[in-house]
Parts: structure tokens; C-alpha cells; sequence
């Protein structure tokens, strides 16, 4: 939470969890679409899957003096894991297979109005050892608290670098799936404190040029979430009190495709 302005903020690492997610489970964390950052992974572990694969030999801190076998290495690991090609990583620990600048970035998400959360009390009529049982004499029950946010629309830009996706073999596929992830990503990921999150526009600036056509921030200016005039002191509780527009026509469908 911001707390000069009451905004909320939902950060880039969120939001690309939850394509790592999506993708993983689609693809079931094959090659060319494994996920290197993932829950309980051993980062090191796969570095030295890289080397194995390459029948390059390891033994004590040999592979961090391999110089001339980490781009190889980095390669191999481009190919094989998807979001290590698409959002880059610091594979330079342990067994080193450098480091990748992915050619897609993400901002934070800020709320379009301020919000506030909510704090809710919850119990689970359960313990989790005898000691705590003892504690309370057989009321067994732990306390504990829920946040919520009644609604918030979020907006996040993202941006997609042509050279450096040639340079970690990023592909037309592989953008495909990530513009299905944004617009999927929420339907496999409910919970109680966010049963009802989902994605609402996603505008694609697609430029004719390998360097693009122009800045980003012209760009974004194209694009205004305004509050409608009903209710406009009430707080906001769904996406229609919104409408969003493109050079000021109201967009309607949840993808849009611009040429720049």
C-alpha cells in the first residue's frame, strides 16, 4: 500500500509468478517450458542439470572457472526453462550459467482509485502439536487474520524487447502463451482473499520495427481509465463503474491489437 496517495500496489514479482504458474501447469513444467523459479526448486541443481545435459565435467568449484562453457551452459538453460527466456535471471551462483536479461519487464500494478483493506478475524478449530493442545486444556483452536481489499482495478504496463529476445531465443510462441497466461493466469490461482481476481483489458502496442516505432510512455497516454459519472463519490465494487478507453473510444473486447 502506498501510503501518500491510499493506492494499492501489486508488484511485477506477483504478477510474474503467476504466469510462471500458468505456464507450468499447461505446459506440466516440460522443455522447452520448464520453470526454473518455482516452489522448493534448487536453483543450483538445475544449474548443474545444464552441465550434465552438456556432458560438461564438474567437480569442486570447476564450473564457476569454466568461463568459456558458461555461455553454452546459459544457452542450454534459455532453452529449456521458459521464464528464465522470457524474464531473465542471475544463474551465476554456485554452478555458473551466467546471467540473462529477459526481454520482458513488468511494472508494479497501482490501483486506478485509492482502496482500502479490511482485516478479518478467522479460526481453524485445530492445533498443530499435543504442547498446544495441553495449552488449552482441549480447546483446540488457532487464531489467526485474513486481509481484503472490497475491489480494486489495477493497472500495470509491461514491455517487450525484440533484441533480447533474439539474443535468448524468445519466441512468437512463447509471446503467444504469455498473453494467454495474463489473460488465464487468475483462473487456477483462487483463494479466499482473492477468489474473484481476474484480468479486464489487455492493449498490445505491436510496432513495425525491431528498435519500435515510438516511446513507450506516447504510448500509454493513449490508454485512460476513467470512473463514471454514476455514483462517482461511492467507492468503486466492480469493473463497471470504469470504462476504458483507447485515443478515446471505449474498448470493449479483452484483447486489443494496436500497429504503431
Amino acid at each position: 500500500m502506498d501510503a501518500e496517495t491510499g493506492n494499492g500496489l501489486v508488484t511485477d514479482v506477483c504478477l510474474k509468478r503467476k504466469v510462471r504458474n500458468y505456464v507450468g501447469l499447461v505446459k506440466e513444467n516440460q522443455p522447452p517450458y520448464e520453470i526454473y523459479v518455482k516452489e522448493k526448486a534448487i536453483l543450483n541443481d538445475q544449474h548443474e542439470r545444464a552441465y550434465t545435459a552438456l556432458n560438461i565435467a564438474l567437480s569442486g568449484d570447476e564450473g564457476k572457472k569454466k568461463g568459456d562453457k558458461v555461455d553454452v551452459a546459459r544457452g542450454w538453460m534459455c532453452q529449456n526453462f521458459y521464464d528464465v527466456r522470457t524474464f531473465g535471471a542471475v544463474m551465476s551462483t554456485g554452478v555458473n550459467c551466467g546471467q540473462v536479461r529477459g526481454p520482458i519487464q513488468l511494472t508494479f500494478a497501482r490501483s486506478i482509485d485509492p482502496v482500502i483493506s479490511s482485516e478479518h478475524s478467522i479460526t481453524r478449530m485445530a492445533v498443530t502439536t499435543e504442547k498446544e493442545a495441553e495449552k488449552q486444556g482441549g480447546d483446540n483452536r488457532t487464531m489467526g487474520r485474513k486481509f481484503t481489499i472490497p475491489y480494486g482495478l489495477y493497472r500495470a504496463y509491461g514491455f517487450v524487447s525484440a533484441p533480447l529476445a533474439i539474443q535468448t531465443g524468445f519466441s512468437e510462441e512463447d509471446l503467444a502463451l504469455f498473453w494467454e497466461a495474463l489473460q488465464s493466469m487468475f483462473e487456477h490461482d483462487r483463494s479466499a482473499a482473492r477468489g474473484l481476481m481476474s484480468a479486464q483489458r489487455l492493449i498490445i502496442f505491436e510496432h513495425a520495427s525491431l528498435m519500435g516505432n515510438k516511446p513507450a510512455q506516447e504510448l500509454f497516454d493513449r490508454v485512460k481509465v476513467i470512473r463514471k459519472d454514476n455514483d462517482k463519490d461511492l467507492p468503486a465494487r466492480d469493473f463497471s463503474a470504469y470504462t476504458v478507453t483507447l485515443d478515446g473510444k471505449e474498448i470493449g473486447e479483452f484483447k486489443t491489437v494496436v500497429s504503431v
